[in-house]
């Protein structure tokens, strides 16, 4: 009876072996050189001799991070789904498309407010680009035609 048991203890044998000759190997190979930034605590990336608080996180972090947890859950529950739809029949599949439907759309609204746009921020010009009064004559005239011959022009 006992026996059955033996795959599980052999198991758990390899791994504290492995994670003792681990830690050995390490104490002996590694190099032990400690510096005063290497003793120093850290947490969460803000090292304790800063002075000021540290610079938030941009909203397109916490978007990502949307993205992962809705990508997440969704695997979660399409996995359990698809072991059983035959069995859910018609109702499963329309509580998985209402269920897919939900994901996409909120994939679509992370999207739409520029998850995963991470270049430079585009501001919209205050002024339009196009000005009615400006026209192919009073550009010509602005720029100026001093130099040029005849046949230069005609041929714009």
């Amino acid at each position: 009876m006992l026996g059955q048991y033996l795959p599980i203890v052999v198991l758990l044998a390899l791994g504290v072996i492995f994670a003792g000759v681990s830690l050995i190997a390490s104490r002996l190979l590694a190099p032990n050189r400690p510096t005063p930034a290497k003793s120093a605590p850290y947490e969460c990336g803000v090292s304790g001799s800063e002075t000021q608080n540290p610079a938030r996180f941009p909203v397109k972090f916490f978007l990502v991070a949307m993205i992962f947890i809705v990508f997440d859950i969704e695997i979660i529950f399409l996995y359990p789904w698809a072991m059983v739809f035959q069995q859910l029949g018609a109702f499963g599949l329309i509580a998985m498309g209402i269920f897919s439907f939900a994901v996409f759309e909120s994939f679509v609204y992370l999207i739409g407010a520029g998850a995963l746009e991470w270049g430079p921020i585009k501001k919209i010009a205050a002024t339009p680009m196009t000005n009615p009064a400006r026209t192919t004559s009073s550009t010509i005239r602005r720029v100026g035609d001093d130099g040029r011959e005849v046949g230069e022009r005609t041929a714009a």
